[in-house]
């Protein structure tokens, strides 16, 4: 017989102290904040038995509502030093997580560049934002690829 995997989520103040500092940890190892085990539990005031036992067992909850839309955008550009800096500091400008960036290879003096981004609901329109980076010299080409 199969056992069934049940989840709860539970308000923080209802959590044991020993599973919130054993997250904390591993957040702390993912991070490169620390390098080893023994100096995240260290560090959280844990056992390492204690973080062993929970370690895959609690997770951050992180809210849909806080996650942005995804967008991925087409750029043409000039290759010239800091424009790809101006479009990332656009995107930055208006809220955006850069994701991804796959920028081809220049043939004839302009490049593709790709770019994924997170965008916020407190961000700006995704089309204003397209707009402001087609309006910064040396961009030729910008269109919305997925939102």
């Amino acid at each position: 017989m199969k056992k069934t995997i049940r989840y709860y989520v539970l308000r923080e103040k209802a959590v044991p102290e020993v599973l919130r500092k054993a997250c904390e940890a591993h957040t702390l190892i993912e991070s490169g904040k620390c390098r080893s085990v023994a100096e995240a539990t260290e560090m959280t005031g844990i056992s390492r038995s204690s973080y062993y036992k929970y370690k895959d067992d609690i997770f951050p909850y992180h809210e849909e509502k806080a996650a942005g839309t995804k967008v991925t955008m087409l750029i043409t550009l000039d290759d010239e030093p800091g424009l790809l800096s101006k479009v990332l500091k656009t995107v930055a400008d208006f809220g955006g997580n850069i994701l991804t960036i796959n920028q081809s290879i220049p043939v004839r003096g302009i490049a593709a560049l790709t770019i994924s981004f997170e965008v916020y609901p407190t961000s700006g329109e995704v089309n204003s934002l397209a707009a402001a980076i087609d309006e910064t010299e040396g961009i030729h080409y910008v269109k919305i690829l997925t939102q």
